[in-house]
């Protein structure tokens, strides 16, 4: 029997149609490739368990063909990134009494492209033409990245079917913030949690409660003094899963670390947290809304200084430029990168569609002086809160406290020169805690441009 008979039409193959006896367990790349290049050109179907050239059907018996399909799916998610949406069908036909099975992997073309293949210590990028399968040309990379400059990575479907029961910790959580009312499948898919065929999107799947990823790693640090060079780790702890146990996570470690001292007032004494409850949210909740989930390999980051409170998050701001240093929060305009996860927690009641969040820190910190103003800035590969700690009475370090030092001006000087020269005056820094001081990016220009220049300057 052969697939033409199978499917009553005529199978060549060509740009949409590859066929594979089976998936090549040693030479993975042969038909790895072949999915990336329909992700990356208009899409396509590979049948497996169809001999090549004369596609006759040897298929597979049903645990045959459960095991292929993990398979296939286990290698699509080591070594294609991003992983494409692909939609697995079992194709049963008979064949002397017994029945047998083809698998049908349907490649639509990828919404966020280039989909790179990454195998043995190699990235490459393949496209499907002419029938074939190659190494993409710089034209068509160059034109890939163009269509992918709008695309946010949260609204992308995957091939993972929604269950309403997985989402547990999602209903609980909207129902603590909303006076016990249910969470509805509807109001979901109204948000575009999953699509209409029931297939969750890249967003909704972080939210799942057995989401074992790590896109929503977070790292959280105590560090015993001012700075991360020189000083000593009190605690590292690691978190990831299902962001909501990752945000009540980041939470917990630091409410418990804090601290919290008492202040006089006439009326009498009252209790004074390191960090108020309603910023340290808002801050977290803000790293998650604008994180740059493409970003594998990456993590928000909490340290935790004598002084004061950092939160990090992977990517600079959404179509936004690089942020100096910036105590007016309030005028920050911030784009949302991630419009399903965003639509999530404003459903949820813990954001305000408006995106009020800053705002809000600032609320927070108003009756306490210019030595507690939070503070917030954006590099090219992450952006930065800065919460300062309450019960620390000399608040943070800033440019007030310093020595003014006079030098003559220097050749190709930069604007930064007086502030790095007066944080050095009476001890020394190494470059990162420059950087974070001047609220920059500790980057090959800052070293090899403004700090370099000064050492010769003044050598």
């Amino acid at each position: 029997m052969y697939l033409e008979e199978l499917l009553n039409k005529n199978i060549l193959e060509d740009d949409k149609i590859e066929c594979k006896q089976s998936l090549n367990r040693i030479d993975v790349l042969d038909w790895l490739k072949t999915i990336a290049g329909f992700s990356n050109a208009d899409g396509g179907t590979m049948y497996i368990g169809v001999a090549d050239k004369t596609n006759k059907l040897i298929g597979f018996s049903k645990e045959e063909i459960d095991s292929e399909k993990n398979y296939l799916n286990n290698q699509l998610n080591e070594h294609l990134f991003p992983r494409p949406f692909v939609k697995n069908t079992f194709l049963p036909y008979e064949i002397k009494g017994n029945t047998r099975y083809l698998l049908e992997v349907d490649v639509p073309a990828s919404i966020f492209k280039p989909v790179i293949v990454n195998y043995n210590n190699s990235s490459i990028i393949y496209m499907r033409r002419d029938g074939f399968t190659n190494g993409a040309t710089y034209e068509e990379i160059i034109e890939m990245s163009n269509q992918n400059k709008n695309v946010q990575f949260d609204t992308s479907f995957t091939d993972i079917k929604f269950n309403f029961d997985d989402f547990k910790l999602l209903r609980e959580f909207y129902a603590k913030h909303n006076n016990g009312k249910e969470l509805k499948e509807k109001a979901l898919l109204s948000k575009g949690f999953y699509n209409e065929d029931g297939y969750l999107s890249n967003g909704a799947l972080l939210f799942k409660d057995d989401y074992a990823g790590n896109k929503s790693l977070a790292q959280c640090s105590v560090f015993s003094g001012f700075t991360r060079g020189s000083e000593r780790i009190v605690t590292i702890n690691k978190y990831s899963g299902n962001l909501i146990n990752v945000l009540e996570k980041m939470l917990e470690f630091v409410e418990q670390r804090m601290n919290h001292s008492l202040i006089k007032k006439d009326t009498g004494r009252i209790n004074l947290d390191a960090y108020p409850k309603r910023a340290l949210f808002e801050g977290f909740i803000n790293a998650i809304v604008h994180r740059d989930y493409f970003l594998d390999g990456s993590q928000i980051q909490v340290d935790m200084f004598k002084d004061r409170l950092e939160i990090s998050s992977p990517g600079k701001f959404y179509r936004g430029d690089n942020i100096e240093k910036t105590y007016d929060l309030s005028n920050i305009i911030s784009k949302r990168r991630n419009d399903l996860i965003s639509s999530i927690l404003v459903m949820c009641n813990v954001m305000e569609a408006a995106g009020t969040g800053f705002e809000k820190i600032m609320e927070e910190y108003k009756d306490y002086g210019d030595e507690y103003r939070p503070f917030i800035c954006s590099s090219s590969d992450h952006f930065t809160l800065t919460l300062p700690d309450l019960t620390y009475k000399e608040g943070l370090s800033n440019d007030a406290m310093l020595p003014v030092v006079e030098f003559l001006p220097l050749v190709n000087a930069s604007k930064h020169d007086d502030k790095i020269l007066s944080y050095c005056y009476f001890k020394g820094h190494n470059a990162k805690e420059i950087a974070d001081f001047l609220g920059i990016s500790d980057s090959t220009y800052f070293r090899n441009t403004i700090l370099k220049m000064l050492i010769i300057w003044f050598l």
